[in-house]
């Protein structure tokens, strides 16, 4: 990822969205061009020189401190994820002269993790790399995105699904939702990790391959996600309902645990027991890793 183009074009949109009357601004400077705030009251906003900080929006965030790294988030406005990014952003810059080599993702897992979601029986759990694969799964993970392993393509890769196959549209019941906060997490994977190979290599085959993915990257848009409710139609047994919590795995950069767990009594729990039966009838584990072995 080009580091310089992705600060120029990240801070730009921020500024963009942010009208003077929200921001606690009188407008002057006569007929605005663009809704958004111009560098100059950015500039007043942050405690900066005008100069100052029309260099960091052309993407040069080399040198730059915490503290005016912060004033700046706090000018835009900007909300944890985006704050992150930006700090991101910076480390990258500050590193670039420097040359780094991106640890390749994992595709598999250490047997100690698959015997940690081995033991989740009641809810679907996987393990997922920062390049949106799930490289490890329960049984109930494998059957809740049995879709997903309907093509031959190991590891199966969330970003792919959403967006280059059509039953995603089926499976996740608000798509555009699924499609923005894909978009959004893996944007903020790129910034944290800017020199990883298969990163770019997946925005670039998705950018080229979906309409849909290409307009929402040009957003900029960056997103925590850790815990909230995520609705999903599966076409063996219908609406789940579905609670979820991310892991950050300490021992294993890069990776997370992810776990559904359903509310108790729920229809969606019943749903879940169903899931299991059919997952069993259906083989689905040896169908989810056909690709894998050897």
């Amino acid at each position: 990822m080009d580091n310089r183009a992705e600060i120029r074009q990240f801070l730009s949109t921020r500024r963009g969205r942010i009208t003077p009357e929200q921001a606690g601004l009188e407008p002057y400077g006569g007929r605005r061009r663009v809704p958004g705030l111009r560098r100059e009251e950015v500039a007043r906003l942050a405690g900066v020189s005008v100069d100052y900080y029309t260099r960091l929006e052309r993407g040069n965030l080399s040198g730059v401190s915490d503290s005016v790294l912060d004033a700046i988030a706090r000018a835009l406005e900007l909300d944890r994820a985006e704050h992150d990014h930006l700090y991101d952003l910076a480390r990258a810059a500050n590193t670039s002269g420097r040359k780094r080599t991106a640890t390749p993702a994992a595709t598999r897992v250490r047997p100690e993790l698959q015997y940690l979601l081995d033991t989740i029986t009641g809810a679907p759990a996987f393990i997922g790399n920062n390049r949106m694969d799930i490289v490890a799964a329960n049984t109930l993970g494998y059957a809740l995105y049995s879709d997903m392993y309907r093509g031959p393509a190991r590891p199966a890769n969330h970003s792919r699904f959403i967006f280059l196959d059509p039953r995603a549209h089926n499976f996740y019941t608000e798509w555009e939702r699924a499609a923005n906060t894909n978009v959004a997490i893996l944007r903020r994977e790129a910034g944290r990790n800017p020199h990883d190979k298969g990163i770019a290599e997946l925005i670039g085959e998705l950018s080229m391959r979906s309409d849909d993915f290409r307009t929402l990257w040009a957003a900029h848009n960056v997103r925590r996600h850790y815990a909230g409710t995520k609705v999903f139609r599966h076409p063996v047994v219908g609406l789940l309902e579905l609670n979820y919590q991310v892991l950050g795995l300490e021992e294993d950069p890069g990776h997370s645990l992810t776990v559904f767990p359903p509310t108790p009594g729920s229809p969606t729990e019943e749903s879940l027991k169903l899931l299991a039966s059919w997952a069993a009838t259906e083989n689905i584990v040896e169908l989810a890793l056909a690709g894998t072995r050897g």
